[in-house]
């Protein structure tokens, strides 16, 4: 363990079998060592890989985020455009049917303008046959 050599035994075989024993130890101890930094290592490891797969997670639902929120957006702007179109449309409708009714108007008061032309020189026709037959 501590790497200190026990006192050398009268007997060889002793000493050989102290040896091994020792060897066999220093074996086991250092393979238990090795065996709790791995442990760690990979205890550390799976960390550090959770970490890892968060932050991609976290960066990958970030940008999802992004792309839901833009699309309420975009659809809140569709229907408020919508909106506004059918606004316009009515609007629009509500200018062409009072534009129609003006030319129907307009017509109407040509017609009648018409009207009095040909009224007025049938009363001139009138006026001058009187006057004809008057003079006669």
């Amino acid at each position: 363990m501590d790497g200190a050599k026990p006192p050398p035994a009268a007997d060889g075989k002793q000493g050989l079998e102290e040896a091994l024993l020792q060897i066999v130890q220093r074996h086991h101890h250092q393979s238990l060592r090795q065996r709790q930094q791995t442990d760690r290592a990979k205890k550390d490891a799976l960390r550090s890989a959770g970490r890892v797969a968060d932050l991609l997670v976290d960066a990958v639902d970030g940008g999802v985020q992004e792309l839901f929120v833009n699309e309420k957006r975009i659809e809140l702007e569709a229907r408020a455009l919508l909106t506004t179109i059918t606004r316009y449309r009515k609007q629009t409708d509500q200018w062409l049917a009072a534009s129609n009714e003006i030319n129907s108007v307009l017509k109407e008061i040509g017609d009648f303008e018409n009207w009095m032309k040909i009224m007025d020189f049938d009363c001139k026709s009138v006026n001058a046959a009187i006057r004809n037959i008057h003079q006669s």
